[in-house]
């Protein structure tokens, strides 16, 4: 079995996502992680090949986590936050044990992930440094002092317990993405990427407008799931197999014809050209030549642009 150091530098072809959360399972909260981390993984030309989702149960958690670690090349886990409504229009995910003194969910990512591997959980004291910067108390907690034992103060320090192999260097364990956030992503056994589960995973274009602050940091929801994943990408381009982090190439065909209509010659199609890998269009050379083909026998027209699709999205056939 590979260690955790061999992990670390091999070549990434493949990845996984798990998914933590009973609030996903139970239907309260819609997982947007996967989505977005599935986008992130096209771009760059890797393959996810697994999202998965698991309760918030230590057995599940540890079975899932070694199981994709030693499957695939990179994994990406996070805990899924149940998500209240703030004003209109301002939906946000907050951790509600962050308001008292228990324990947040990620205290049970955290303690699962390294009862997998084996490691002990330590405080991290660069963390606890920018916590203590970054980090105010809530004002439910008027008298709370860092200097002073307090079960508020506890409950603080546990987000700072981490997943810590004391045989390797640090800074191959954690990664620190923003000058604003105080938790790294904890990197364990290798190739497992533990994001912090900070509030709402709001797209880009949503920053700033959201009008509670990011319990992490007191400049607003500034780190989104996107800009974690990007924080990521500068330790892993060297080892992706386009280092260039080009990403996949994707060719759009849209046909006058029903699915019916088309299905035998593209199920043909599949299999004459996945020993390519040309599902997930690696070789740029080959899925251009098969574009004169399939327009003709499908008798459509190559789109290049989403939007110049007639009839929406719904009425295109891919190769």
């Amino acid at each position: 079995m590979a260690s955790a150091a061999e992990r670390q530098r091999r070549t990434i072809q493949t990845a996984a996502c798990l998914i933590i959360g009973d609030e996903v399972l139970g239907g309260k909260t819609v997982d947007t992680n996967s989505t977005y981390m599935a986008k992130w993984c096209f771009q760059l030309g890797l393959r996810l090949k697994k999202i998965e989702v698991v309760e918030d149960d230590e057995t599940d958690i540890i079975d899932a986590v070694r199981r994709l670690s030693t499957t695939y090349d990179f994994v990406v886990t996070r805990q899924v936050l149940q998500e209240v409504a703030w004003p209109p229009g301002y939906p946000i995910l907050i951790r509600k044990q962050w308001r008292s003194n228990q324990p947040s969910h990620d205290d049970i990512t955290y303690q699962a992930i390294a009862k997998a591997f084996d490691l002990p959980l330590k405080i991290h004291d660069e963390a606890f440094k920018r916590m203590k910067l970054l980090s105010k108390p809530h004002p439910s907690q008027p008298k709370f002092d860092w200097d002073e034992d307090s079960p508020d103060l506890r409950a603080k320090m546990r987000m700072v317990y981490l997943p810590t192999d004391e045989s390797r260097p640090l800074t191959d364990q954690f990664l620190f993405t923003s000058e604003e956030l105080w938790v790294p992503i904890s990197v364990v056994n290798g190739n497992v990427h533990i994001l912090p589960g900070i509030p709402r995973l709001c797209k880009p274009s949503r920053i700033g407008k959201l009008p509670r602050r990011d319990m992490h940091t007191d400049k607003g929801p500034a780190c989104t799931v996107t800009t974690l994943l990007e924080g990521i990408k500068p330790h892993i381009l060297s080892r992706l197999v386009d280092p260039e982090g080009k990403g996949s190439h994707r060719v759009i065909i849209q046909t006058p014809f029903s699915e019916s209509k088309v299905a035998g010659y593209l199920t043909d199609l599949a299999g004459r050209v996945e020993p390519k890998g040309v599902k997930v269009a690696r070789d740029h050379a080959f899925l251009e030549s098969l574009v004169d083909e399939v327009v003709k026998n499908v008798e459509g027209k190559r789109v290049y642009k989403q939007e110049d699709i007639e009839g929406g999205p719904a009425n295109e056939s891919k190769a």
